[in-house]
C-alpha cells in the first residue's frame, strides 16, 4: 500500500556536480563577470551621484510639480511633496538615494533589454512560443533563487543586486510590449502597408505609438517589481533602505523596521502614482 500512498520513484540528481560546474564556469570567465560587475557598480554610483547632486528641496519641488501636472490637482502634488519630505525628516534621505540608484539602474537595464525583446517576440509566433514558457518560469520562480547565481558570478554588493532585480523585473515589460503590439488593430496596420510603409516604418510609426499606453503600463509594472526587490537584495549586500529593514529584522527593532519600511512604501507609492499618471495621459492622448 505504500506505493499507492507515497510517490515510489526518486531521481538522484547530482547537485554537487551542477554546483561545481557553475562555480568552474564562473572562475574560468571571472574577467568577463568582473567587467560587468565594475560597469554596474559605476552605473549605480553615477546615478547616486546625480541624485545626491540635486538639492533636497529641488527634488521635493519636482515631485510636487510632477504630481500636480499629472493629476491636475495642486493638492495631490503637495501631498506627494509632503511624503517625500517625511522620508528626509526621519533621516533616510541618503539611503533613499542609494535605493533609487539601484532601482533606476535595474529599470534602465530591464527596459534596454526588455523592449527590444518584446518587439521581437511580437513579430514572430515561433519566438513567442519559445519565450512564453521562459517568461512564465522567470515570473513564478521564487525571488530568492535569483540571488544565488548573482552572488556566484558577481560576489556581494550593488552589482549583483542590479542583476537579480533586472532578471526579476524584466518580465512585465517584455510581456506587455509584445501583447500591446499584437493587439494593434490589423486594419490600421494594413492601411499603413497599403500606403507604402515598410515593415520597420509600420512598427515605429503605427504599431508602437498605438501600443504605447500598454507599453507604459509594462514600464510601471517593471518599476514596481524592481522596488519589491529592495529588501530581498539587501541579503546579498545591497545598501539603502532595504538594508535598514534587514538590520531591523535581525535585531528585532520594530521602530527601525517601521520607519525604514514606511520610507520604502512612500517611494514605491510615489513612483507608482507618477508613472500611472503618465500611462493614463497616454491613454487619453494617444500618439
Amino acid at each position: 500500500m505504500g506505493y499507492f500512498m507515497k510517490f515510489p520513484f526518486h531521481w538522484a540528481v547530482d547537485m554537487d556536480a551542477i554546483d561545481e560546474a557553475v562555480r568552474g564556469f564562473s572562475v574560468r570567465h571571472a574577467a568577463f563577470f568582473d567587467g560587468i560587475k565594475i560597469s554596474l557598480r559605476e552605473l549605480v554610483s553615477a546615478i547616486q551621484t546625480m541624485l545626491n547632486w540635486v538639492p533636497w528641496w529641488l527634488l521635493i519641488l519636482l515631485v510636487v510639480l510632477a504630481g500636480w501636472k499629472i493629476s491636475g490637482h495642486k493638492k495631490t502634488g503637495l501631498i506627494y511633496g509632503a511624503m517625500m519630505f517625511f522620508v528626509g525628516l526621519i533621516g533616510y534621505w541618503e539611503m533613499m538615494n542609494i535605493t533609487l540608484a539601484i532601482v533606476l539602474a535595474s529599470v534602465m537595464l530591464s527596459l534596454l533589454l526588455g523592449l527590444p525583446l518584446g518587439i521581437l517576440i511580437s513579430g514572430s509566433q515561433k519566438a513567442n512560443a519559445i519565450a512564453r514558457p521562459i517568461l512564465d518560469t522567470m515570473q513564478t520562480m521564487p525571488v530568492f533563487v535569483y540571488l544565488i547565481p548573482a552572488v556566484m558570478f558577481f560576489s556581494l554588493g550593488n552589482a549583483p543586486a542590479v542583476i537579480a532585480t533586472t532578471i526579476y523585473a524584466i518580465v512585465p515589460v517584455i510581456r506587455l510590449t509584445s501583447h500591446a503590439i499584437r493587439q494593434v488593430d490589423p486594419e490600421v496596420v494594413e492601411a499603413a502597408k497599403a500606403f507604402g510603409s515598410t515593415k520597420a516604418q509600420t512598427l515605429w510609426k503605427v504599431q508602437i505609438p498605438q501600443a504605447l499606453p500598454t507599453i507604459m503600463a509594462g514600464v510601471n509594472q517593471t518599476l514596481m517589481m524592481a522596488m519589491s526587490m529592495v529588501v530581498t537584495c539587501s541579503m546579498i549586500g545591497a545598501r539603502g533602505l532595504g538594508n535598514e529593514v534587514l538590520i531591523a529584522v535581525n535585531r528585532s527593532e520594530i521602530s527601525r523596521g517601521l520607519l525604514s519600511g514606511t520610507a520604502v512604501v512612500i517611494i514605491a507609492i510615489l513612483m507608482d502614482r507618477l508613472t500611472q499618471g503618465w500611462v493614463k495621459k497616454d491613454e487619453v492622448n494617444p500618439s
